[in-house]
């Protein structure tokens, strides 16, 4: 009563709602780790995640990992390693980062509509249609006039004043190129390029990181010389001074491959260099 004798108003007690704001989902996990006791040393052992990673979820740094997709699958990792709801942290990682879940785009087909002004094609396109066919078909009637009509009418056989031209005779096959014989030699044409060489016993013969530029001559009496490289198509060779074809064209590997006279004039020229018969 004395309350309202002085004229003041009683007061009132109220209570305000406050709504607590979302947890966030790095914090959250930081939150359940210590409730655990396990460092983040331990939750990379079970998880096989970097700390470094570990820390930035647990900041909510999302953006320092290396995509969305790491961010989603190290949550969900992490929150499997602790216990929880798998589903519901990547949801959360999700609204944080503000990606929706994949969406499937809605196909629409474009027909045209007849009667469309829109779809109908100009008459500038349409008389350039119609120029090509005309040209088509002129070359075409030339064509086929060239074909089927004579360019120039022949002589009848009584006409006496027709000159008999005879046949031209064949053209004389050239005479191949006898296979060049002599010594064998192979010159390197790059710098520090390995070789061996040795006769079909296995003796050796030659083995050296030959210079650019540095020959080797097969001695004349070796027995079967052969080559092991992987640089055949980095020497120079010729028979008796005449340059036949390369063992390769490209870097590989060869063993025991025949280098006498004989076995190389025999084999494909290679380019620029003539067909051995």
């Amino acid at each position: 009563m004395n309350d309202i004798e002085d004229g003041s108003q009683p007061e009132i007690e109220t209570t305000e709602t406050v709504s607590a704001a979302p947890v966030a989902v790095g914090a959250r996990l930081q939150a359940e780790r210590e409730r655990q006791g396990l460092t983040r040393e331990e939750i990379g052992e079970r998880t096989k995640i970097a700390e470094r990673h570990l820390t930035s979820i647990e900041e909510g740094r999302f953006t320092d990992l290396p995509g969305r997709t790491y961010a989603v699958g190290f949550a969900r990792s992490y929150a499997r390693a602790l216990g929880l709801d798998e589903n519901e942290i990547v949801e959360g990682v999700r609204d944080e980062m503000g990606v929706a879940a994949p969406q499937v785009p809605e196909r629409k087909l474009d027909y045209m509509e007849p009667g469309d002004p829109a779809r109908v094609p100009s008459s500038k396109l349409a008389w350039g249609v119609a120029a090509l066919l005309i040209v088509l078909i002129v070359i075409g009637a030339f064509t086929w006039k060239g074909f089927f009509v004579p360019a120039a009418d022949l002589p009848t056989l009584g006409d006496e004043n027709v000159e008999v031209v005879a046949a031209p005779t064949a053209t004389p096959t050239p005479t191949e190129t006898a296979a060049p014989t002599g010594e064998v030699a192979f010159t390197a044409t790059v710098e520090g390029v390995w070789v061996k060489f040795y006769n079909r016993s296995g003796r050796q013969l030659f083995q050296k990181q030959m210079a650019e530029g540095e020959k080797f001559t097969i001695p004349a009496d070796a027995d079967g010389p052969q080559i092991w490289t992987g640089r055949p198509d980095a020497f120079t060779i010729t028979v008796g001074g005449q340059q036949v074809a390369p063992l390769a064209t490209e870097q590989t590997t060869i063993r025991d491959v025949p280098v006498d006279a004989e076995s190389l004039t025999s084999r494909p020229a290679g380019p620029g260099l003539p067909t051995r018969g």
